[in-house]
């Protein structure tokens, strides 16, 4: 598997990003929240994905920009958890929510705790279905 998050596996389409936040569910392993909905997209991916960084809490553009790269590159590195779990196209959006700035290290491993949830609440609702 490569390692590279590519204009296909990012989300861009406004439809989808309003459904996302009409319809989707949500779970949260703090200071990341990740909204996710069960939908068709014209990727050949299995996973949409979009960051987004609240400008409540970070005024800088700077600063904004630095945490969605990190998260981006904490995703981009262990997205195989959730590419070798899902089989249904899905469409998510992972946004941060502390009001300061995590340490690489430390945002890796809560990114890791939240595809593992991610994974985990997929199954469930598959199994339901």
């Amino acid at each position: 598997m490569k390692y590279t998050l590519g204009k296909n596996e990012r989300l861009k389409s406004r439809k989808l990003i309003e459904k996302l936040y009409e319809e989707g569910n949500s779970i949260k392993v703090f200071p990341l929240r990740m909204m996710f909905v069960k939908t068709e997209h014209t990727s050949d991916f299995p996973v949409q994905m979009g960051v987004s960084v609240a400008k409540r809490n970070f005024k800088r553009a700077v600063d904004r920009n630095r945490i969605k790269r990190l998260m981006r590159e904490c995703y981009r590195l262990q997205k195989e958890i959730v590419y070798e779990n899902v089989d249904k196209p899905y469409v998510f959006m992972i946004s941060y929510l502390g009001r300061e700035e995590w340490a690489y290290e430390n945002l890796f491993s809560k990114m890791e705790k939240l595809l593992q949830l991610f994974v985990e609440q997929t199954k469930n609702k598959d199994l339901k279905e």
